[in-house]
């Protein structure tokens, strides 16, 4: 197997004090991504979901065709991400609304994306939609060594069951070093977001237990959570029960860091929904994840991805994500989120 190599950046640390270069460090350079793909379904109909709009005679008129521009269309996205600085496609991306572990294997065999390597992981959950969350991985690069998925329980106001995705925890090894990741796709904010943030805070709960679990079972763990949280970095989920904070010079061994905050208060989003900017997509990590150390890796910075073809450029929805649907009509874009991403660095002799 032929090892990918990683990019290394020369960075150029100057002592502004005294006016002269102190000196060269390189960095060996990861990327981290999260995408909403938007309704990823294959045409065939599963009795066992909800996937009928989703087929060639269903109300979407999913057919072969718009099938694989999807494929080609997502395929383009994921080999762009963080590639302006890392000349590569990304190490590892945590991924929402697919509807089987099939639409993977097609995305990742398509051709910008086939060189890369990826592996899946992957659970059916017993979503009502029919969608799941998955990560895909550069199979030279991340090695998963536990893989489990845990269920969010969620019962309505009769008491009945509301089915949702579970929450994706995989354990592997990034070059030499460990790390947990936690891939999530929370409960909408369908019916209004007071009535359904009961269902976003339950979802909060159990990251925190996976969160708890962790901790106790390894010492000091590099955790990174990422997803499509439906919430935005400042809504009670993230402050009142992951306590994520926005800025790393507060932050405790304990907490958790979420640059996503930052970009939010600034009025950037990775979704529009009726003329106002979210970011539900986002990723946060433990502190030690933040601190720059000579022996693992560390954060360098996170950004939305929004290159101009990714943005609807006319009529209601200009200046939108360019979705694949919209007012009911296939206009056959990409998705109707922005993909967000970091990179970690390392330094390196």
């Amino acid at each position: 197997m032929k090892l990918i190599r990683p990019l290394v950046l020369y960075l150029a640390i100057f002592a502004t004090n005294f006016g002269f270069c102190q000196a060269e460090k390189k960095y060996e350079l990861r990327t981290i991504a999260f995408y909403n793909l938007e309704n990823l379904f294959d045409t065939k109909n599963d009795t066992l979901i909800f996937d009928d709009d989703r087929t060639p005679n269903g109300k979407d008129k999913w057919t072969a065709q718009r099938y694989e521009q999807k494929l080609e269309h997502l395929s383009k996205v994921i080999s762009e991400i963080g590639f302006k600085i890392n000349q590569s496609t990304p190490d590892i991306i945590g991924v929402c609304e697919v509807e089987n572990k099939h639409v993977l294997s097609d995305l990742i065999n398509q051709p910008l994306l086939r060189n890369s390597n990826y592996g899946i992981v992957h659970f059916d959950s017993p979503d009502e939609r029919g969608i799941d969350v998955a990560l895909l991985y550069k199979k030279d690069v991340f090695l998963p060594i536990n893989t489990n998925s845990h269920r969010l329980l969620l019962f309505n106001d009769l008491e009945e069951r509301d089915y949702t995705r579970d929450q994706l925890v995989v354990e592997g090894l990034l070059g030499e070093e460990k790390i947990h990741l936690i891939v999530n796709h929370w409960p909408s904010r369908s019916g209004g977001e007071l009535r359904s943030r009961p269902y976003r805070l339950a979802a909060a709960q159990l990251n925190k237990r996976i969160i708890d679990s962790l901790r106790r079972q390894t010492v000091n763990p590099k955790i990174i959570g990422m997803g499509d949280f439906n919430d935005d970095p400042v809504d009670p989920s993230f402050k009142k029960i992951l306590k994520v904070k926005g800025k790393k010079k507060k932050l405790d061994s304990l907490d958790l860091y979420g640059p996503m905050e930052k970009m939010f208060r600034k009025g950037m989003g990775s979704l529009a929904y009726r003329d106002n900017w979210n970011i539900f997509d986002q990723i946060y990590m433990t502190a030690n994840l933040t601190t720059t150390t000579k022996t693992g890796y560390s954060f360098w910075k996170a950004a939305i991805f929004t290159p101009s073809y990714l943005i609807d450029d006319k009529g209601k929805y200009k200046g939108y994500p360019l979705r694949t649907y919209a007012g009911g009509n296939y206009i056959g874009g990409y998705s109707d989120h922005f993909p967000v991403y970091m990179h970690l660095i390392k330094e390196v002799d």
